[in-house]
């Protein structure tokens, strides 16, 4: 999954990009190798404090009519706003990222259920305002999975079909650098459920670039690239089946060279 921010408040400055900007980095990113395109118009950096729904699709919804237009690609849009949702699917998204598991809109899985449409239920502490303000968990692993199955049976119970949910742990949203860790060597955990309808739900996950990264290397957001392809091989090795990133072209070389190594 491609990130293209349309947005000038996304933590990384070559992610962001606007009108047509935003098509061509989109278009770019489906020749480097990205299966899905995930824009996003407001950004959910730690410390954002959000935008209107108005600036929000005017951000978009032109850009996701534009790229629609010359692609069939997989269109995702990161959005917690069930209006901004419904303009998006009505101009051919297929997915809704929603960083707040459908909690923050009350209309939001109808909407989705209504147009069928995927939905990215992902686990989040807190607001992105304050989020990072220390994050605290009796038992990380387990509070997130017990989250992720209440927001599961509120989606099916809204009238989302099973077979449109993806799971994301949310990685750096209301975790720190231990907790961040401790989700990626523990990955498989959200794939064995076996007691539960949410064993073979497609698991994604978003750590391209993150600061955790960062505490670890020393490194910059510009410099982060090695690090993240490190994370993102443990992920997918771990069970991660979308991985949300800005590097295409080095992601989809890793991939190709994991699996290679997984098919004999």
């Amino acid at each position: 999954m491609a990130i293209v921010n349309c947005n000038e408040d996304s933590f990384y400055e070559p992610s962001r990009a606007l009108g047509e900007k935003a098509v061509e980095m989109a278009l770019l990113a489906e020749r480097e190798g990205a299966a899905i395109i995930d824009f996003g118009g407001e950004s959910s950096r730690p410390g954002s404090s959000g935008i209107g729904v108005d600036e929000e699709l005017q951000r978009v919804i032109p850009v996701i009519n534009a790229f629609r237009k010359v692609s069939k690609l997989p269109v995702s849009l990161d959005t917690r706003k069930s209006l901004v949702a419904r303009a998006a699917l009505d101009s051919g998204a297929d997915i809704i990222n929603d960083i707040s598991g459908l909690e923050d809109d009350p209309d939001m899985a109808a909407v989705c259920a209504k147009y069928g449409a995927a939905v990215v239920i992902m686990h989040k502490k807190g607001d992105p305002l304050t989020m990072q303000d220390n994050p605290r968990y009796g038992n990380l692993i387990e509070e997130i999975k017990s989250w992720l199955l209440s927001a599961v049976e509120r989606a099916i119970e809204a009238g989302i079909s099973p077979q449109k949910i993806i799971l994301d742990p949310g990685i750096g949203f209301g975790k720190n650098l231990d907790d961040n860790l401790e989700i990626l060597r523990r990955l498989a955990s959200f794939t064995r459920l076996a007691e539960t309808h949410l064993k073979g739900y497609p698991l994604m996950v978003g750590l391209s670039r993150k600061s955790f990264l960062g505490e670890i290397t020393g490194r910059s957001q510009a410099e982060r690239l090695s690090g993240t392809l490190a994370a993102n091989a443990a992920a997918i090795l771990n069970g991660a089946d979308i991985i949300r990133v800005h590097d295409v072209k080095e992601h989809s070389d890793l991939i190709k060279i994991l699996f290679s190594l997984r098919s004999e």
